[in-house]
C-alpha cells in the first residue's frame, strides 16, 4: 500500500555521507523535506541538487531540514557533491542517504518490493526514484511529488508549497492557486460567516463557499 498524506513516514536507520542517521530522530522539531534521485552522477539530478543547495537559507529561515537519497554508495556521494557545488555554486550542506540496498526507496513505495539493482545498471533502472516529500514535525507527511527523469524539479515550487503548509497548519485556513506568502488566505467552508468573523474579523465572500481574508501573522 502506498504512502497517504497524513500518514507517518517510515523510520529507519540508514548511512549518509555525513553519518549515521536514525530518520525521525534527525527530523526532530523540524519541518523535513527528503527529495530522492535515481543514480549520482547524472545532469538533471545533479542540478536539482545544486538548487537545493542555494536555498539552504530559505530552508533555515522555515525550521526545514533537507535530505536527498541515492541508489549509490556514501563515497560517490561525497565525489558528486563536488560535482553538485561546481553546477550550484553553493555548499550541498545537507546530507545524501546511502540507499544501496533499496530499503528506503521501497518503504516510500518509490519501488516495487521485488526491484532490485543489476549489474551495470543504469538510471532506467530506478527511474521512479524522483520523489519529493514534505513532512512535518509530527512526522506525518505533508505532501509528495514524482518527476520523470527528463522534467527537472521546481525548488522555488516546493519552497511556495511548504510555506503553504507552514500558513495553513495550526492556522485553520487553505490557501489558493498559485499563492504567495503575503497573499490573502481561503477561510474553510466548515467554519460560518459568525465564527469566521470572530476569529479572522473582516472578510470577502466571493462565492457561498470561496471566502478570503487576510493570511495571519
Amino acid at each position: 500500500m502506498g504512502l497517504r498524506i497524513n500518514d507517518t513516514v517510515p523510520d529507519f536507520t540508514a548511512e549518509t555521507d555525513k553519518g549515521t542517521i536514525r530518520f525521525h530522530d534527525w527530523i526532530g522539531d523540524s519541518w523535513a523535506i527528503l527529495f530522492s534521485h535515481p543514480k549520482d552522477f547524472t545532469p538533471v539530478c545533479t542540478t536539482e541538487f545544486g538548487a537545493v543547495a542555494q536555498l539552504a537559507d530559505e530552508w533555515d529561515k522555515r525550521n526545514t531540514k533537507v535530505i536527498g537519497v541515492s541508489v549509490d554508495g556514501v563515497e560517490d556521494h561525497k565525489k558528486w557533491k563536488t560535482d553538485i557545488e561546481t553546477v550550484g555554486g553553493a555548499v550541498a550542506g545537507f546530507p545524501i542517504i546511502a540507499d544501496e540496498g533499496l530499503e528506503i526507496s521501497k518503504a516510500f513505495d518509490m519501488l516495487p518490493a521485488e526491484a532490485y539493482l543489476p549489474d551495470g545498471r543504469t538510471p532506467a533502472d530506478s527511474a521512479t526514484v524522483r520523489s519529493v516529500f514534505i513532512i512535518g514535525p509530527d512526522k506525518q507527511l505533508k505532501l509528495s511529488m514524482t518527476y520523470p527523469m527528463t522534467v527537472g524539479r521546481n525548488f522555488a515550487e516546493v519552497l511556495r508549497a511548504l510555506d503553504g503548509l507552514q500558513m495553513s497548519t495550526g492556522n485553520g485556513v487553505a490557501t489558493p492557486a498559485n499563492w504567495m506568502v503575503g497573499e490573502d488566505v481561503i477561510i474553510p467552508p466548515t467554519v460560518s460567516d459568525e465564527d469566521a468573523k470572530a476569529k479572522f474579523g473582516e472578510f470577502e465572500t466571493i462565492l457561498p463557499y470561496l471566502r478570503k481574508t487576510k493570511a495571519p501573522n
